[in-house]
């Protein structure tokens, strides 16, 4: 569908810290040291995340039907909302419906004493229609639950839970500034904009289906402002029409959010993206997958489908962890590598070796040992690679969380050694390993090691991906020239750089380019620092794909509804608000200019007053751009379609004929920007 390029690394710092913030994971160390007492559960420090428990808990409360308890709770952990007499009125109205729904005798002799000391004078001091309400509620005590002609059917409805839940869960989010982490509020945004364009266009979504799973049509009732802020001052056009486009609301549903965020606008924003709801069990599927694939959770022990030995165990594991074991690939006897093939290639569980006499094991083992060979699906060859691959670089590696998932508080949590996964994949395979551990190596510079390798599992591997090849080998190239190996540079240059680009004219070009760095002066050019992330992802993705390994889901959501918010703001004409604060313009951030980046240092080097001048003035003329409500989100981009017309223009129409930015302005385009006339013509 589009071939927008993704910065990984800022998704990786999103993924963390929703995974940390939702206490999806836990550290290593605490896995290693957690006892299996009831009481041991992840240490967390953030307040947002317990307020966000205690909304969770009140939710599922009146979700289920017990308004006392959501009551008890309010009273502990957020009274000042019971002191909102239009809340507690709507919750002492539904806990009277509960409490006749039971059908008992008691709980209808406690639904009558609910009504007359609860409901009644709550009522009193509600909001007008309060009092016609509990005297239309009377009528529960005569008609039926199941009486669907009955003039209260609706106060029997069980979605006036779902309602009053949602409700509280709006209110309860803006006084506790419990904002759900910031990637869940990306993307939520990010799928709300993709939709709207895919319809706007007429077009399909490759991630239809998989977006309307994730981000459903409901939405939890708007937190109404208080009586008080209805003479509030009016807003700034420009901000109640950003609101109202960025997240689907009416003009004056816009005004009302304004109002009760009591005129901040990016508060507004959140409390409107909060009210989205997301299918959590399939946003944290999707997550895991990612993280697995991204090697930010561990996907051993966690992952294993059954019993294991901790002897076995441990073989995995160090070889798996230990990136500075000597082992002698070449030896014929039974080594831990040996151990750990047959352990990866499940040809024999717990049971069976506990079966086995020790012959017919050895005899397994050697026909392990005899069946490997130079491929990607040979387990017993990958287990090799990857320790090889490992050798390269130095043991501290990042220490990989384990995934917890979404545990209820109250619930004792699994011991993590022995967790099991519904998704079936062997924590044994080495195929995610291999592919991180090549991807690292790239990252960190070593492409020649990484290329090696490659080479040597898979000789076809680059005659397949051969712009890929050459990209790694001209940061091969980079790097020798860094060095001052001049000679060691051209032999690259004449065996890999050449031939590639003669069979690709596309890459000439960039060979030329390349080439020039060898005129810059010695100690001008240097290997450090390039931007190396977007190659080293590419290649993961690649070796993946020969690996088998298909690409996270959530891959395939983001870039699509990155490209989607570019086109859609392309169609606006204008910045987008918001993008900023929901980190998506670091997601479009991708550096693959290799060559840029050596000539901007040098230009930085050898230029360094002048670039801190350029970029004094840079900053200044986004600030001033920046500081105004109106040219923050109006300024107008270059395109050929564009029409300059006057910006309070724009919002008129967009104001009184409810279009968005790009419809308003190609109405004005036939009215020569002339907003009386557009007005005049469809409503004369």
């Amino acid at each position: 569908m589009d071939c927008t390029r993704v910065n990984w690394e800022a998704l990786d710092a999103l993924i963390i810290d929703f995974v940390t913030s939702e206490n999806l994971v836990v550290e290593e160390d605490a896995c290693a040291n957690s006892s299996p007492s009831p009481s041991s559960s992840p240490c967390i420090s953030s307040s947002s995340y317990h307020a966000r428990l205690i909304i969770r808990r009140i939710r599922n409360s009146i979700e289920s039907g017990d308004i006392q308890n959501a009551i008890d709770t309010l009273s502990s952990h957020a009274p000042f909302v019971l002191d909102d007499h239009r809340i507690l009125f709507r919750l002492q109205k539904q806990k009277f419906i509960e409490l006749l729904r039971k059908g008992r005798h008691d709980d209808r002799v406690a639904a009558i004493h609910c009504l007359r000391t609860c409901v009644a004078p709550s009522a009193l001091d509600a909001y007008p229609e309060a009092y016609e309400e509990f005297k239309h509620l009377l009528l529960a005590l005569i008609y039926d639950k199941d009486d669907q002609t009955s003039p209260v059917s609706n106060e029997w409805a069980e979605k006036r839970r779902y309602e009053m839940a949602g409700l509280m869960s709006s209110v309860l989010r803006a006084s506790l500034q419990a904002y759900d982490p910031l990637f869940s509020m990306t993307l939520r945004y990010l799928i709300s904009i993709h939709k709207g364009f895919c319809f706007h266009q007429g077009i399909s979504s490759a991630v239809s289906d998989l977006t309307h799973r994730l981000l459903l049509e409901e939405r939890d009732p708007p937190a109404t402002p208080l009586e008080s802020m209805y003479e509030a001052p009016p807003f700034d056009e420009v901000d109640i029409q950003a609101l109202a486009h960025a997240v689907e609301l009416t003009r004056q549903g816009a005004v009302d959010s304004m109002k009760f965020a009591k005129g901040d606008l990016f508060q507004a924003f959140q409390n409107e993206l909060c009210r989205m709801q997301l299918d959590v069990s399939v946003l944290d599927e999707l997550v895991k997958e990612y993280c697995i694939y991204r090697g930010i959770v561990d996907s051993e022990m966690q992952m294993i489908t059954g019993p294991v030995k901790r002897n076995q165990f441990e073989v995995a594991h160090r070889l798996s962890r230990d990136c500075s074991a000597e082992i002698d690939l070449n030896t014929s006897q039974h080594s831990d590598v040996e151990d750990y093939c047959m352990l990866d290639g499940a040809l024999v569980n717990d049971a069976e070796m506990s079966s086995k006499e020790g012959g017919e094991v050895g005899s397994e083992r050697t026909n392990v040992s005899e069946d490997c060979s130079n491929s990607w699906s040979n387990k017993c060859e990958n287990t090799r690679a990857l320790v090889r691959i490992r050798s390269h670089m130095n043991c501290e590696s990042n220490k990989r969380k384990r995934w917890r998932g979404r545990i209820d508080e109250t619930d004792r949590l699994p011991d993590p050694s022995f967790s099991k996964s519904e998704t079936g994949i062997n924590p044994l395979e080495n195929k995610y390993e291999i592919a991180l551990a090549l991807k690292e190596l790239v990252s960190r510079g070593m492409v020649a090691e990484a290329v090696n390798e490659i080479s040597t599992m898979d000789p076809d591997f680059f005659t397949q991906n051969p712009v890929l090849h050459f990209h790694l080998k001209q940061v091969e190239f980079l790097k020798l020239v860094s060095a001052g190996d001049h000679n060691g540079a051209l032999k690259v240059a004449c065996s890999h750089l050449g031939p590639l680009a003669a069979n690709d004219q596309s890459l000439l070009k960039t060979l030329k380019e390349t080439l020039v760095v060898l005129l810059q002066p010695d100690g001008n050019t240097t290997g450090k620092d390039l931007p190396l992330n977007d190659l080293a992802n590419t290649l993961q993705v690649s070796v993946g794909n020969r690996l088998g390994i298909e690409e996270p889901q959530l891959m395939k959501i983001i870039r699509a509804t990155l490209h989607s918010h570019t086109e859609w703001f392309k169609l606006q004409m204008c910045k987008d608000r918001f993008s900023n604060l929901l980190k998506i313009d670091s997601l479009k951030e991708v550096n693959t200019d290799l060559i840029g980046a050596i000539k901007s240092r040098s230009n930085k080097e050898n230029n360094a007053n002048l670039s801190s001048q350029l970029t004094t003035t840079s900053s200044s003329t986004m600030t001033s751009e920046d500081g105004g409500s109106s040219s923050l989100m109006m300024t107008t981009q270059t395109s050929s379609r564009e029409a300059l017309w006057e910006e309070s223009a724009i919002l008129k129409v967009m104001e009184f004929l409810a279009l968005s930015r790009s419809d308003a302005i190609q109405l004005l385009s036939q009215y020569n920007g002339n907003a009386e006339a557009v007005i005049q013509q469809l409503f004369g």
